[in-house]
């Protein structure tokens, strides 16, 4: 066989991936980048009409938006902070994801290849007294595709109402609408006292950094379970 021979099956079929799948891999990827930057919009948005509201009422109780680069921004909700969080790689979902059971998924394994923004949630002085061992929890995922169709993947409790995978195109008003219930799901999901026996026993080191810094990791389920048996996506499962 020679070599950059026009008849090489293996060279064929590495040249067919790369026009066919990998092309549109990249559709997902700017797809999903498109998305983040109107994610950036719609939280500078919300931070600025929602203090319009809050005017008059504490300084403290206020939201603020933050760029944090290429694939992260915040926004900080009195003591809580959300993290959105764009994964720069695109992805597939194991055979066990719900997501096949979709009539969508069953057209084409090319509208299954997902770009993925995460959504955590932080307390926000784990980050103003620079409490590097407190712990965040991711409450969504938001997936899009070559043709802009998406789905939501959260916490039961979030409750989302966004359209089927593969019969809505992901816009302002479905971002704005995931931006607030996350928001709203954040502020609900409160932080509790840790069980005694997972605070009873505390080194040297941590008692003099909490005298320091209080620096004592902190989390708001820390010492319960916080596991995947409560997330729910909203494919179209029919």
């Amino acid at each position: 066989m020679e070599n950059g021979s026009d008849s090489d099956p293996l060279r064929e079929n590495i040249l067919q991936t790369l026009k066919g799948k990998a092309l549109e891999k990249q559709r997902v990827y700017d797809n999903t980048f498109e998305i983040f930057q109107l994610v950036k919009e719609v939280l500078h948005e919300l931070a600025n009409e929602m203090n319009e509201e809050l005017q008059g009422v504490d300084k403290r109780v206020k939201l603020e938006y933050r760029d944090r680069g290429q694939y992260e921004a915040e926004i900080r909700v009195a003591g809580d902070i959300l993290v959105f969080s764009m994964h720069s790689n695109v992805f597939q979902f194991d055979r066990n994801h719900t997501v096949w059971k979709t009539s969508y998924a069953k057209q084409s394994v090319m509208n299954t290849y997902c770009g993925m923004i995460s959504i955590y949630n932080f307390l926000t002085d784990s980050f103003r007294l620079n409490r590097l061992d407190d712990l965040g929890y991711l409450v969504g995922r938001i997936f899009i595709n070559k043709d802009y169709r998406y789905f939501v993947e959260g916490k039961r409790q979030m409750n989302f109402t966004c359209h089927n995978f593969g019969s809505g195109l992901i816009d302002r008003s479905s971002v704005r609408q995931i931006a607030e219930i996350a928001i709203q799901y954040s502020l609900n999901f409160d932080l509790l006292v840790p069980p005694y026996d997972a605070a009873k026993i505390v080194s040297v080191g941590q008692i003099n950094n909490k005298i320091e810094d209080s620096k004592i990791q902190t989390g708001k389920r820390l010492g319960f379970q916080f596991n995947s048996d409560d997330v729910v996506n909203k494919a179209n499962l029919m």
